[in-house]
Parts: structure tokens; sequence; C-alpha cells
């Protein structure tokens, strides 16, 4: 990933140089280790501040939304997916976009490595498929895919599915023998087991709102959360309310989520939040052969209508 780095400020930098954009959104060093922050650079002077590792978790297409400049995007497989939905959903004008593509071959869980090196995290290096870690003043080494984030093992669209320029030959993308077994698993529980797993699952949430403010899906101008009239949802941590909370974000997601895993990244909690949003997209997947933000062209299933649309739902 970090070999790319170099043709990624090279793309910024003439893109800015020759005005064909405002600003570039990319990403830029964090102030810990395993953290980079999402950056606006409207200067070529200032593109050497761009950097590009597996740490690039966050999904820059939230960033992207809204704006009446022209921006040119960072964009790795899924940040493009959740661009093509914004261009759908009248939140970002094409014309208005310039989207400058990385194949991507995932990024690491900060969670997963830190429950492998417990103590101090200074620094991260990594090569290919080579990690180095400096922990506790010591180095430990690991490889990348022991160490993705879930939802980088199942991803079928590592490379930008629409995309002004690439910056690099697309990657292969991964077999994978089935992407939604866990969420089989769930399927497979009872109704007491499956509600049992729920709370548990959600036991911890502080009603932090990480993740939706990390969801580039959502953009409401006032959230349901934040509504007093009517009050859809009580504003403490009383488990209905939280649960309330995210089931209904969750199907605000339906037929719109690309599975990019920032409300994960962004959970201080560590909450398996995409567990939900993931339910739907094989839902989508199942109903209609559905696959968010892989085309402009084509209206997503939810807000369409067909002649031979499933209806046993309103049975």
């Amino acid at each position: 990933m970090t070999a790319y780095i170099d043709k990624i400020k090279e793309a910024a930098r003439r893109v800015l140089s020759e005005k064909k954009v405002d600003a570039v959104i990319g990403f830029k060093s964090g102030s810990v280790a395993m953290m980079t922050e999402p950056c606006l650079i409207s200067s070529a002077e200032d593109v050497d501040k761009l950097v590009w590792d597996s740490n690039c978790r966050l999904n820059l297409a939230n960033y992207a939304k809204g704006r009446k400049d022209k921006v040119a995007v960072i964009a790795k497989g899924c940040d493009s997916r959740n661009l093509v939905t914004h261009i759908i959903e009248n939140q970002i004008k094409r014309e208005n976009l310039y989207i400058i593509g990385v194949p991507c071959t995932g990024m690491v869980d900060k969670s997963v490595i830190k429950t492998m090196c417990p103590g101090d995290i200074t620094a991260m290096t990594e090569n290919g498929d080579d990690i180095k870690i400096v922990c506790d003043g010591s180095e430990k080494a690991l490889k990348k895919p022991e160490v993705l984030q879930s939802n980088c093992k199942t991803c079928m669209h590592r490379n930008p599915a629409l995309f002004d320029e690439m910056i690099a030959e697309p990657v292969k993308e991964q077999e994978v023998a089935d992407r939604f077994a866990d969420i089989k698993k769930i399927e497979a529980m009872s109704g007491d087991d499956r509600w049992k797993f729920f709370e548990d699952m959600l036991s911890s949430c502080t009603r932090c709102y990480a993740c939706k403010n990390a969801c580039p899906l959502c953009y409401c101008p006032t959230c349901f959360v934040d509504e007093s009239r009517p009050q859809w949802v009580g504003k403490g941590l009383d488990p209905i309310d939280v649960r309330t909370y995210h089931f209904l974000r969750a199907f605000h997601c339906a037929g719109r989520c690309t599975d990019c895993g920032a409300c994960e990244a962004a959970c201080p909690m560590d909450i398996k939040v995409r567990l939900f949003t993931k339910k739907l997209e094989k839902d989508c997947f199942e109903s209609f052969g559905w696959e968010a933000g892989m085309s402009i062209d084509e209206r997503p299933p939810l807000d369409t209508y067909k002649v031979n649309d499933q209806e046993s739902f309103i049975r």
C-alpha cells in the first residue's frame, strides 16, 4: 500500500497545478500510531502532507458530499462505491468530482493488533504483507492477512468501481468462499438466542454516535436521534433506546451500504455493528442481485419498481 504514495502525490499535484480541481481529499498522518486523518489539500505545495498506508480505513466519500467546489478524492474500492451512491442520491454532482483510484489490499484492524501487541504501540511500518509494530520499545513482526479488518477479509471489490484515473494496475479481486457466513450463523440461531446475542453485543454501546458520524450514508440534515418533535428515540442508555438506534440506523442503510467498515473502525467500544448492515446487504443481494455503488446508471432496488418485484413482505 505504501508503494502507491509517490504516484498519489504526483496525481494530486498535477490536478491542483492544472486547476482541474479546487482541492484534493486524502489522508495525512495522525497524532498517534496506526491512525491517519482525512485532510483537504488545496495547494500543490501541501501535497507532501498526503500519506497512504493500511491505516487509511475511513471512507473519504464522507468528506466530499455537499461541497460546492470541485474536488478530487483519493478513492479505494469502497470509497468509490460510496461516491457512486452519493452521485445517485444527488449529494455530489459528477462534474464536480475527480476520482483518483487506488487499488486496495485491505486495511488493518487496530483493535486486533492491540490485542496481539498489548502495551504502548508507538510505530507501525509495512512492506507488502510484512508489518512491524513497535510496542513498549520492542519490535514485533506480523503478517497483514492475519490482522485485516473483517470487512476487508471478505471484500469482493478492492478496485474502484468508478474513477477518472488509476494510479496503479488493478489488484486481483479476492475469491471468498462465503462472504455471508457470519450472517448465516446468526440467522440459524433460535429467536431467543439471537435476541441474547444482540443484547450482549450492544451492552457496551455508549451512544457516542461515532458509527453514524463515520458512515458516508448518514447525511440527513437532522438525524432521527436528534429529533425532539416527535422524539423517535430516547437520549439515554436505556437498552430499548440503544437497540432502536442501531436497528433504525441499519434499516436506513438498506440497499446503500457497501460494507466499507467505517462504522466499526470508528467504534471506541469495538462493537460489531456491521452485523446489522451486512444482513441487509445479504438480503438485497439475494433478493435483487444488488450490490450498492457499482454503477451510476442503475437505481437501487428500494427506490425503483418492477412488475416482477417480490411482494412476499406485504402479504
